[in-house]
């Protein structure tokens, strides 16, 4: 079965920059049908048995081509990521197979569509790709065993860890390089665990370029062990992500480096799940901030003496 969130065109009387309203959505081949007061994903999964209503639903249809979808979970409790956690991205870094994961956090501020654009902000020119599967949460897990850990997995999805590096590795702390405002895609669709082949390919291509080429089996950590490592420190509840790191072949392990530019369209795929097309937006450079009753001087003003 494939889950998502879709975002519903506003009805007439809406206000003026009103969120949109969202609906869960399953997807059956074309179509995309409504599972009725289920307002996105996160909701569903909050019920007990959400996969029978999920399954029984018959709802208002939509194509899935053109479909306006949200991150698959818009408003996850949590979003845990998980760093150097694929044999092949391990090793162009340089550095050996970790006993532990490398755990940081992100917040849903920071989840997008899988088709929104995505901001480029003008303070760091070195924006990377890292193409992820991310594990869905299906109950409340607390000190779950990894033989357990299964039965806890709603399904899988797929991200794109874009990652601000100037300001990443400003510090030994990478969380400043990964929270900024809707820059990571989440989606298109969550399947469930029987869908997805746990040697599936992985890839990023930018404009066309592949620059990521991976097998999901290359994982260090699984899923499973994730689920029940993370679990043993905080409770996951129904609908929390875990992006479970990236694979070979990001730009900043290039020589030289590659980054993201301008109006590029970055695509991250995994076989049976789908992909994320994001446009990449420079930010719009931010007009100067003079004080009341300062004169610019012509030459600060960009005039001509």
């Amino acid at each position: 079965m494939k889950l998502a969130t879709l975002r519903l065109p506003s009805g007439d009387g809406s206000p003026a920059g009103a969120p949109a309203t969202t609906v869960a959505v399953r997807q059956d081949g074309s179509t995309f049908t409504e599972i009725p007061g289920y307002a996105d994903l996160g909701a569903l999964l909050a019920v007990e048995d959400w996969q029978q209503i999920a399954a029984a639903a018959d709802g208002g249809k939509h194509p899935v081509s053109g479909a306006d979808l949200a991150p698959v979970v818009p408003s996850p409790s949590k979003v845990l990521c998980v760093g150097l956690n694929y044999a092949s991205h391990i090793k162009e870094m340089g550095r050996d197979l970790p006993q532990y994961p490398t755990l940081f956090a992100k917040f849903a501020e920071t989840l997008t569509g899988p088709y929104d654009d995505v901001e480029l902000p003008a303070s760091d020119h070195a924006i990377d790709w890292e193409a992820e599967l991310v594990v869905v949460v299906g109950k409340r897990a607390r000190r779950v065993s990894e033989d357990e850990a299964a039965q806890y997995i709603a399904g899988y999805t797929v991200a794109n860890d874009i990652s601000m590096r100037s300001y990443q590795f400003r510090t030994k702390e990478w969380l400043q390089g990964k929270v900024w405002e809707a820059s990571t895609p989440v989606g298109p669709v969550m399947v469930t665990p029987d869908e997805l082949d746990r040697n599936a390919t992985i890839t990023t291509t930018v404009e066309g370029q592949e620059m990521q080429h991976g097998s999901i089996g290359d994982l260090v950590h699984g899923p499973e062990y994730l689920v029940s490592y993370i679990s043993e420190m905080i409770t996951l509840n129904p609908g929390d992500l875990i992006l479970t790191g990236t694979t070979g072949g990001v730009g900043r392990a290039r020589t030289p480096e590659v980054y993201i530019t301008d109006g590029q369209t970055v695509t991250v795929a995994i076989e049976g799940i789908g992909e994320l097309r994001n446009v990449a937006r420079a930010q719009a450079e931010l007009p100067a901030v003079v004080p009341a009753g300062v004169e610019l001087s012509a030459a600060a003003s960009g005039g001509t003496a």
